[in-house]
């Protein structure tokens, strides 16, 4: 039997297929650093996104499968790019006049509009804090401030300096003939505005680590490369950045893609080695276009979690990182139930199986027993037809179905059906579209509602009732039985599509299920 580093060795689940790479890389002698690093970068021009939670998670999984096939320590770096000058004023934020007046300045010396920190990069830098602590997100958290005032990039800083042509000559590879006439790869930080230049330098002395520069007025400045004076051109920082800590592996978006060359060749100018990189599709909204910040056309970690749990996020997250996958409301529901089949699955697995199952890196190999007797998409079907305004309201019903369920030992269950009433009050009471049935469909009805009425003090058993229901369709000339559900749907809950109805049946009941049947043969719900 395969012991779990064995099945870890084999296992095609993308985690460890990027651990094992990560591995290789030090096939021949450890790490001189003593541990590898994984790094995610963060931006904190605003509030943490979407993802910022999809970075950090699957970097976690990466790491934690890492762990698994290998003896060599980890360690986990979140890197707050918080001395970029801020480029524009945020559309969500307050006292919007005070940030105009700091419009250029580096994030840590705008003041913070709300008021509760030192600066507005020391605001966002809590939100992202507090945001991966409340996910329980192992980390180490770096601030690019704190980092280029304290003198620990100031070895690679001088490095740029010595081997500026080289930077500048990738770079000038990259850009546009127009840029290429004012790009250097150094920002001075004005030492009487305090604002982030984006100017030409005049000299870059490598002996004295310093560089010259006129300012916006025509003034001449000399200032140290190190010490927090001067910082680095996005692009060149990510690689000066790699140098600088060591990095061993990041991952980001395919907009990062092109650039990747870029990050890798100065990385290697300025004595690092470049890390492994995995490059993840982007998120789509409804439409199919990329989610944006900007545009505010995707969901938000806020709003994903009204609706439904945590670890469903972390399942989507999961879920082929290479492929561009829709991130929308409807696809809420769809992740809870898959989740929750792959921790049932679980247990009855062997090892080289379980270390396939999503379950597995979600949870760092310690996955939770599932207490969803009960379907999330069932729970959306009976807040339907319940008329729940809350948890409450859907737990008769849940305890008729399986009498040994309570919202104490099944918290999971008691969770979901509280986002259950949100969801469908939200999003699927108001799409909701009745009708009456036709001529054909009036008479199978009939019969299905006759067979109902009859069931008596027969057991309430999911299959049986599917039976009742099937073959009062095949009976009525149903060959396809797709057309007969999506008729009892239309008719009876107002969507095209529907439970398995031998098991709604049987969670809200025989003669609940008639009486609601009879009122969408009369009208009524049309008429609702």
């Amino acid at each position: 039997m395969s012991t779990l580093r064995d099945a870890a060795m084999k296992s095609k689940a993308w985690p460890f297929e990027e651990a094992r790479r990560i591995l290789k890389r030090y096939e021949k002698k450890p790490p001189e650093k003593g541990h590898v690093l994984f790094e995610t970068g963060y931006g904190p021009s605003g509030l943490p996104h979407i993802g910022t939670f999809g970075e950090v998670a699957r970097t976690t999984m990466i790491r934690r499968a890492f762990e698994v096939i290998s003896d060599i320590p980890t360690r986990l770096v979140c890197f707050s790019d918080d001395l970029d000058g801020m480029r524009k004023v945020p559309d969500n934020v307050p006292n919007r006049e005070l940030l105009l007046a700091n419009v250029q300045k580096p994030l840590t010396s705008v003041p913070d509009p709300f008021g509760e920190y030192e600066s507005f990069g020391h605001h966002n830098n809590a939100m992202l804090r507090r945001f991966l602590d409340t996910f329980g997100f192992e980390y180490e958290f770096i601030s690019a401030t704190e980092f280029y005032r304290s003198g620990r990039f100031d070895a690679v800083l001088r490095r740029a300096a010595e081997r500026y042509d080289d930077i500048m000559a990738v770079m000038m590879a990259s850009l546009r003939e127009e840029r290429q006439q004012t790009y250097s790869c150094f920002l001075p930080i004005h030492p009487e505005t305090g604002r982030v230049l984006y100017v030409p330098m005049k000299e870059v002395n490598a002996k004295d680590g310093t560089i010259t520069f006129d300012d916006e007025t025509g003034r001449e400045w000399t200032l140290p490369v190190t010490g927090g004076h001067v910082k680095l051109q996005w692009k060149p920082d990510f690689g000066a950045r790699w140098a600088a800590l060591d990095v061993d592996f990041e991952m980001y978006g395919k907009d990062h893609s092109t650039n990747t060359p870029i990050y890798d060749r100065i990385c290697e100018i300025l004595g690092g080695r470049k890390p492994e990189h995995f490059t993840y599709e982007l998120f789509l909204d409804d439409q199919g276009q990329k989610i944006s910040k900007s545009k505010g056309n995707g969901l938000t970690i806020d709003e994903w979690l009204t609706y439904a749990a945590t670890e469903s996020l972390s399942y989507f997250m999961y879920q082929k990182p290479k492929t561009a996958k829709r991130l929308w409301w409807d696809v809420i529901p769809k992740a809870v139930d898959e989740y929750h089949q792959q921790l049932r699955a679980y247990p009855a697995q062997d090892i080289d199986a379980q270390v396939n199952n999503p379950v597995w890196h979600i949870h760092g190999g310690q996955p939770p027993a599932s207490d969803m007797v009960v379907p999330f998409a069932m729970l959306l079907n009976l807040a339907s037809v319940a008329g729940a305004t809350d948890a409450k309201g859907l737990w008769g019903f849940i305890r008729r179905y399986a009498p040994e369920a309570s919202p104490e030992t099944n918290p999971q269950l008691d969770q979901a059906a509280g986002f259950a009433v949100r969801y469908f009050a939200d999003f699927v009471a108001p799409k909701r579209v009745f009708r009456l049935p036709t001529e054909a469909e009036r008479a199978a009805m009939a019969d299905l509602l006759a067979g109902l009425n009859a069931w008596g003090d027969r057991p309430v058993e999911d299959e049986a009732l599917m039976s009742l229901v099937r073959d009062t369709g095949k009976a009525h000339g149903y060959e396809n039985l797709r057309d007969w559900f999506k008729a009892i749907y239309e008719v009876m809950l107002g969507s095209s599509e529907g439970p398995r109805l031998g098991s709604f049946i049987a969670l809200y009941g025989v003669a609940e299920t008639a009486a609601l049947l009879d009122r969408a043969l009369a009208g009524k719900l049309v008429a609702a």
